[in-house]
C-alpha cells in the first residue's frame, strides 16, 4: 500500500474505532435503540468507505503489476482475488 493511502486509511480507522467506542457508550447508557442503530449504520457506511480506498490502492499497484507485467498465471490469480472480494463484499457474485 502507498504510504499516502495507508495515512488516509489509518486515520479513517482511527474515527471508526471513535464510532464503535461511541456506539458502547450508548448501549452501556441504555439510549434509544433507533438511535444506535444509526450509528451503527453509519460505522458501516465509513467501513464501507475504507474497503473502496483499499480496492483502489490494490487495483492501482497490485493488480496493475500483474495485468501489465505478470505471466498469464498471475494475471489469472489476480483477476480471480478481484472476483472473490466482489462476490464477497460487493454482494456480486461475479463468478460463473
Amino acid at each position: 500500500m502507498k504510504p499516502e493511502l495507508r495515512s488516509r486509511v489509518e486515520s479513517r480507522l482511527r474515527r471508526i474505532a471513535g464510532q464503535v467506542a461511541g456506539i458502547e457508550r450508548m448501549v452501556e447508557q441504555d439510549r434509544y435503540c433507533v438511535d444506535v442503530l444509526i450509528q451503527v449504520a453509519a460505522v458501516r457506511a465509513a467501513l464501507d468507505q475504507v474497503g473502496k480506498l483499499v480496492l483502489a490502492g490494490h487495483v492501482e499497484t497490485c493488480v496493475d503489476g500483474a495485468v501489465s507485467g505478470g505471466s498469464a498465471r498471475e494475471r489469472k490469480k489476480k483477476i480471480d482475488e478481484l472476483l472473490e472480494v466482489f462476490a464477497r463484499f460487493g454482494g456480486v457474485d461475479a463468478r460463473p
